[in-house]
């Protein structure tokens, strides 16, 4: 039998949400109590709300609040209603508990403003109005006042708001994709204080340009939980994570897609508003970020290297040419990547060679006694090279120095600058247009791993970018290490000793 059509509003958090997070140990949620509050002032939540309530208000056994650690973390487009449900929820739990103090920033002045100017009209209420014992606005100061002693603080992070306070029992970041670990570090230890402290981060997906790393650290921090959960796996963990979204390559066009990113659509929010909200919006990025709750991420970025163009360029055979060899670190240096690269004509032929994840330092040392090893003509490995480039965290210039003491020439070892890093990256992007690269069709899974998950992230202003994963279980590696051997084996100067008669064919 055919089920009836869910009604517009009544679908769970867990059957809008792309991601849905829990932190553990949840024995309880305070929501009941804030939702019968809100009823009373005449608010009535949809479905998602109520989970949305009830995930945030989650509570341990011990009746602290279940992410009152990790926090909450809300990835939201545009006109879905978020500060209606959030500042209703902060109304309901000021007014619940007597001498609540609560901070409310944004990056923006104007988003502020906007904001406290949602509230007054909220606290003016004919329900709530009782509650309130003054709205404060003079001298830069925006508040709302109860008459148990509550109040609710309002300031933009970009005149420096949020520093300097003290026994705050909540916090909340609008506009977190604009939040920098500095600007949280000055105003999370005003929460120290309290005995069951609530933050809560609300964002768009950040632009390539916003100083986006709390959020983004947030976000990739829940979906590796998510990931390993899925897989069977018991994960701790101490913060609330749900991100609203269309489709990564959703048709801008598509009402389907805004109905998915936006349970408000098309019963809270209309189409016509929607349609306003994209034409204010500067272009069609920035109406996926905003209007359809897609992370840059989760797009064409994460398929900067698409599977079908890297599957073009695949052969198999490798040419019997000179490689030249390079080592990527990662950079928070846990891992690295071996790879060669050698002239084929007008192309090159990379490859990874090891996987070399693990322990660095016996890896390093190995790598390092690997490039030294002789033939049978008494040849070293990296005589028979064209060069070796490495880049890459604090590990580069360490191995950089083992390959010296091990016989190295110092000419033969390149460690890689900024701008050198920038410019390999672009150029395999280039040579990869061009289809003048080449991989091995087989026995190259970590690569190939790599390749279909990495993404372009800007670096500095001045459209710089290098290879990072979209994926929080991802891995760049690789994709920088072909990357340096091309760089390497376009520019470098240096000639191989020639191979004894016969061999050739194979790399290693």
């Amino acid at each position: 039998m055919k089920q009836p059509p869910t009604k517009h509003g009544s679908k769970k958090l867990s059957e809008v949400a792309k991601h849905l997070v829990l932190p553990s140990g949840i024995a309880s949620t305070g929501w009941p109590a804030v939702r019968d509050k809100a009823k009373e002032f005449g608010v009535l939540f949809d479905r998602w709300q109520d989970g949305l309530g009830r995930g945030i208000l989650a509570k341990r056994s011990n009746g602290l609040y279940a992410a009152g650690i990790g926090g909450i973390i809300i990835s939201i487009c545009r006109q879905v209603g978020k500060t209606f449900s959030i500042g209703t929820i902060i109304f309901a739990l000021c007014i619940l508990f007597p001498r609540l103090k609560v901070l409310w920033t944004a990056h923006l002045s104007r988003t502020s403003d906007e904001t406290f100017k949602w509230m007054q009209g909220f606290a003016r209420r004919r329900k709530i109005a009782p509650h309130i014992e003054q709205v404060r606005q003079a001298n830069g100061q925006q508040e709302i006042h109860f008459k148990n002693g509550s109040r609710i603080m309002f300031g933009a992070r970009e005149r420096g708001f949020g520093r300097g306070f003290d026994s705050v029992d909540i916090e909340v970041f609008d506009e977190a994709q604009i939040l920098t670990q500095k600007a949280l570090d000055d105003m999370v230890p005003a929460t120290n204080a309290s005995k069951n402290p609530l933050i809560i981060f609300m964002g768009t997906p950040p632009k390539p340009t916003d100083p986006g790393e709390v959020f983004r650290t947030r976000r990739n921090e829940a979906l590796a939980i998510k990931k390993r959960r899925a897989d069977g796996e018991v994960v701790e963990c101490d913060m609330f994570y749900t991100e609203l979204g269309a489709d990564p390559k959703a048709d801008l066009e598509d009402k389907m897609q805004v109905e998915k990113a936006n349970p408000s659509f098309p019963h809270r929010v209309p189409w016509e508003s929607i349609l306003r909200m994209r034409k204010i919006l500067a272009d069609d990025e920035s109406y996926r970020r905003e209007g359809l709750g897609i992370w840059d991420d989760d797009r064409e970025s994460s398929g900067a290297i698409t599977e079908t163009r890297w599957a073009e360029l695949a052969v198999n055979v490798a040419p019997e040419t000179d490689p030249v060899y390079s080592i990527s670190f990662s950079i928070d240096g846990m891992r690295m990547a071996l790879a060669a690269a050698k002239l084929n004509g007008e192309n090159v032929f990379v490859e990874q060679l090891h996987d070399d994840a693990g322990a660095l330092e016996d890896g390093m040392k190995r790598l390092a006694a690997w490039f030294a090893e002789k033939d049978e003509n008494g040849i070293t490995r990296w005589r028979r090279s064209r060069g070796i480039f490495i880049s890459g965290s604090s590990h580069a210039p360490t191995l950089a120095q083992m390959l010296r003491r091990a016989g190295v020439a110092s000419k033969w070892v390149t460690v890689l600058n900024t701008p050198q890093v920038f410019a390999a990256c672009q150029m395999l992007d280039n040579e990869l247009k061009a289809g003048t690269v080449e991989h091995p069709s087989e026995g190259q899974e970590r690569l190939d791993a790599s390749v279909s998950t990495v993404m372009k992230e800007p670096r500095g202003k001045q459209g710089a970018w290098a290879w990072a994963s979209v994926t929080p279980d991802g891995d760049e590696t690789p994709t920088e290490a072909i990357s340096f051997a091309l760089w390497g084996a376009r520019t470098t100067k240096l000639s191989a000793k020639k191979h004894a008669e016969g061999e050739g064919g194979a790399i290693l």
